[in-house]
């Protein structure tokens, strides 16, 4: 039987405001031993945020040096900074047979599945509606007019991809959408990579 604590990856994917966060930690104790990848980023921190809690904080140059190294997964530029996931950590969780799991957009979703496709997962979470979207949003006194405006329009266009993802989460009520949340999770970790089918085949046919 294969083992609930091998590594392996898990994509999620959705809108501000879907409540891709408020989900994962809902379901945190019911995943098993997880690692949460941070993103590097060329842009300031805001205020409160801490380098390596909320992103790893770096200048352009340091991240365009990792860049032609090849040290990144995947990384995009949006808004003139650049973003990206540092394979470092990565392979190290993978190692350590932890479930990695990603809070990246579309872009970052298509890079991952080039390069990892066979340990990874990928799951999209959305409210019910674009509405219950926009009430979300507002609800949260967070973002002025205009970066709420930008945020609708983005999430038009990413709901348009949603057909790449393995699943989708309606996230209406939190406790449903954590229930299904641990099940993605689980089946994760269960996905079976082509060194995995070898391996079986071999002991199989003894």
């Amino acid at each position: 039987m294969q083992s609930l604590h091998k590594g392996a990856i898990l994509v999620l994917s959705g809108p501000s405001g879907a409540g891709k966060s408020t989900i994962i930690n809902a379901a945190s104790k019911e995943i098993g031993e997880y690692y949460f990848s941070i993103s590097t980023t060329t842009r300031a921190p805001r205020e409160g945020e801490i380098n390596g809690r909320e992103y790893f904080f770096v200048t352009k140059e340091s991240f365009e040096e990792d860049i032609k190294a090849g040290n990144f997964l995947e990384y995009a530029k949006v808004h003139g900074n650049y973003y990206g996931t540092s394979l470092k950590p990565v392979r190290q969780a993978l190692d350590e047979e932890k479930l990695v799991i990603f809070d990246i957009d579309i872009q970052g979703h298509r890079l991952v599945r080039a390069k990892l496709n066979h340990i990874t997962t990928s799951a999209f979470i959305t409210p019910p509606t674009l509405q219950a979207l926009e009430t979300r949003l507002r609800a949260r006194l967070t973002d002025d007019e205009s970066v709420i405006i930008q945020r609708i329009q983005n999430a038009k266009e990413e709901i348009l991809a949603v057909g790449e993802y393995d699943f989708t989460i309606i996230n209406d009520a939190i406790e449903t959408a954590a229930e299904e949340f641990i099940t993605i999770a689980k089946a994760a970790r269960l996905k079976q990579s082509e060194e995995d089918e070898a391996k079986f085949i071999k002991k199989w046919l003894g």
